[in-house]
């Protein structure tokens, strides 16, 4: 006999609450108190979906679809890990480069050359500036006996920042700076086929008038020293004099065409630039670092948010193939899942055993992920290293880029926007499946088995 519907009810939610205490852990274990099960069964719902990712041999195929999706979404979490970490370490690399070769902030005049005198002492009471040092800074043409090139003459103290940072940079020749003789780049050594002891000749477009027009400056000058600083546009176009050398064959005098500026806080440049100009005022203006560089760091900023969005995309359709699998599994699950809810399941627990298949798909995969990013991450220059000696390759040749090595730069906050992205999209993709078999009708399904 039937009895009524809500009688029925009441004894299929009793018949499920026996099932469930009495569902044991592992097969062939033995009887748990109550206190026992509550402590150590995980949950009845996430038990299940761990017991849906095993494979079985008539669901082979639901298995290999859940091993791409596993692949998918490690496959794009270390993907984008790895990206923005060589993108973070490209930024980085670059901006040391620039900042030690570079002033944080230049002094210049609208009228030209000036007397370091003018603006320094103006400055001496500025807490934020950590040094200060006159500077010559000039293009020229520059020409050994075999070859000529366009190039940059800085000529600086002995005093300045850079020139004991390229001493530490030297291939070949002395660590002191002597008058008559420059420091070059190795690459602008290599276009004149020069060495250390070979003499150049500095060609000046600024000449001095004649009654036959502009004569060229001429110097000639010895080489003492070839520098590697590890970017191109410093070692292809770069030549090191003392101070005094360069104003002598600019005819400055004591006048310098720059005022190099180096500050503590290398992020507050921009402020201090503004509280220097305020202070000199006349015809002095200034420029920093950020304002100087300002289209390279945005074109590196841009990059990375593009490389993000088109790599994202490969995380998604990892993600999205959850949906697939999990589809698959319900229309294979469908007379458990009836039999589940006529013994007085939810639809919530329904929901969750789907959702928990799901989201442990995404966080295995974003796991593996993750470890295998962070990997690749912290030893990604060796093994680019590797690969070039290997393969003859060059990943990053040097008249094309700022740099020569492959850097990275690990950034626990992009790692954990990552993590949380995959796992997101994991957790979006888990929910339709999921709500479509929590609206199964047991009734239906049942009556054709």
């Amino acid at each position: 006999m039937w009895t009524s519907s809500n009688s029925w009810r009441r004894n299929r939610h009793r018949s499920f609450d026996n099932a469930f205490h009495r569902f044991p852990l592992y097969k062939g274990c033995n009887p748990l108190s109550p206190h026992e099960e509550k402590t150590l069964r995980p949950p009845f719902e996430l038990f299940l979906s761990l017991r849906h990712l095993k494979s079985k041999k008539r669901e082979r195929f639901i298995s290999i679809a859940t091993f791409i999706c596993f692949l998918g979404v490690s496959l794009g979490v270390m993907a984008l890990i790895v990206v923005l970490s060589v993108m973070n370490g490209f930024q980085e690399a670059i901006k040391e480069k620039i900042l030690a070769l570079s002033a944080h902030v230049l002094v210049l005049n609208h009228q030209g050359p000036f007397l370091p005198e003018e603006a320094s002492e103006k400055l001496k009471g500025l807490k934020e500036i950590s040094s200060l040092s006159p500077m010559v800074l000039t293009q020229l043409m520059v020409s050994s006996d075999y070859a000529s090139s366009g190039a940059v003459l800085r000529g600086i103290t002995r005093e300045a920042p850079e020139l004991s940072y390229l001493q530490e940079k030297l291939l070949d020749g002395e660590r002191n700076l002597k008058s008559g003789e420059v420091w070059i780049g190795v690459e602008l050594s290599k276009i004149l086929g020069v060495r250390v002891g070979d003499r150049l000749r500095l060609v000046s477009p600024s000449g001095r008038f004649h009654p036959f027009g502009m004569i060229p400056r001429v110097k000639d000058v010895v080489i003492s020293g070839i520098f590697q600083a590890g970017m191109y546009d410093y070692d292809v176009a770069l030549i090191l004099a003392p101070l005094e050398d360069a104003q002598s064959f600019l005819s400055l005098g004591n006048k310098v065409t720059h005022l190099a500026i180096r500050v503590k806080d290398i992020y507050q440049a921009h402020t201090v630039s503004k509280q220097i100009q305020r202070l000199l005022g006349g015809f002095f203006f200034t420029r920093d670092w950020m304002e100087m560089n300002k289209n390279l760091f945005y074109a590196l900023r841009m990059e990375r948010r593009v490389m993000f969005i088109l790599l994202s995309l490969i995380v998604a359709v990892g993600a999205f193939n959850i949906i697939g699998v999990l589809m698959m599994s319900v229309m294979e699950r469908r007379r458990e899942i009836a039999i589940l809810r006529s013994m007085g399941a939810q639809k919530k627990t329904i929901l969750k055993i789907f959702l928990y298949q799901g989201l442990l798909i995404g966080t295995i995969g974003t796991f593996i992920g993750t470890l295998g990013g962070i990997i690749l991450s912290l030893n990604i220059s060796r093994i680019a290293n590797m690969l070039e000696t290997l393969f003859g390759l060059k990943f990053l040749p040097p008249d094309v880029y700022y740099i020569t090595e492959v850097p990275s730069k690990l950034d626990l906050t992009d790692t954990v926007a990552i993590v949380v992205l995959a796992l997101s999209l994991s957790l979006l993709s888990s929910l339709y499946p999921a709500w479509k078999a929590s609206n199964l009708d047991p009734v239906e399904v049942l009556r054709y088995e």
